[in-house]
């Protein structure tokens, strides 16, 4: 074999490696890639059970309960994002922003009847943040409009009640 030829040879053996260490290392990041989901994503059946994903939303005003099982807190809760309501199990501490009504990211993995099984919970970090994917659900839902001025307070858009409200409006007049 000639100079020219292993010169070639070994050119083409290092594309096929680096070619292939760059096919390996996207495919491993492909999973990680969904950055943030909404309610609706978790609620569609496109989400396979046992994937860890970051869930983003509003947690629903009432729906907080917290306990303590085996020495170890616990809280569960709805997070919403005025289309669909997903339940979310935590053990753990809660941070000391999280309240009803607010914006937050929980980190965890989707459960097969659907619930949300939290191993983080984030919470904004004033009044005036939320998160760019709440923000985007809130888009998306028709819930604000940028046209229209700043973001809704967290807590003034929780569909459950608005809905009740004008059902219970709609009943009595």
């Amino acid at each position: 074999m000639t100079r020219k030829r292993r010169r070639a040879c070994a050119l083409l053996a290092c594309g096929i490696g680096l070619g292939s260490a760059t096919a390996l290392a996207l495919t491993a990041f492909q999973s990680s890639l969904q950055f943030f989901v909404s309610p609706s994503q978790i609620l569609a059946p496109e989400q396979p059970p046992g994937r860890t994903v970051r869930l983003g939303g509003l947690v629903e005003a009432g729906s907080v309960q917290r306990g303590v099982a085996s020495g170890h807190p616990q809280a569960s809760f709805r997070v919403t994002d005025g289309r669909a309501t997903v339940d979310v199990h935590y053990g753990g501490v809660l941070p000391d922003l999280f309240r009803e009504g607010q914006g937050i990211v929980a980190v965890g993995v989707i459960q097969p009847d659907g619930t949300f099984r939290a191993a983080e919970v984030l919470a904004k970090h004033d009044e005036n943040y939320m998160p760019k994917e709440v923000v985007e659900a809130l888009k998306k839902s028709g819930h604000w409009n940028p046209a229209n001025g700043e973001p809704p307070p967290a807590g003034t858009w929780d569909t459950l009640r608005v809905e009740k409200a004008a059902t219970e409006k709609q009943a009595g007049g």
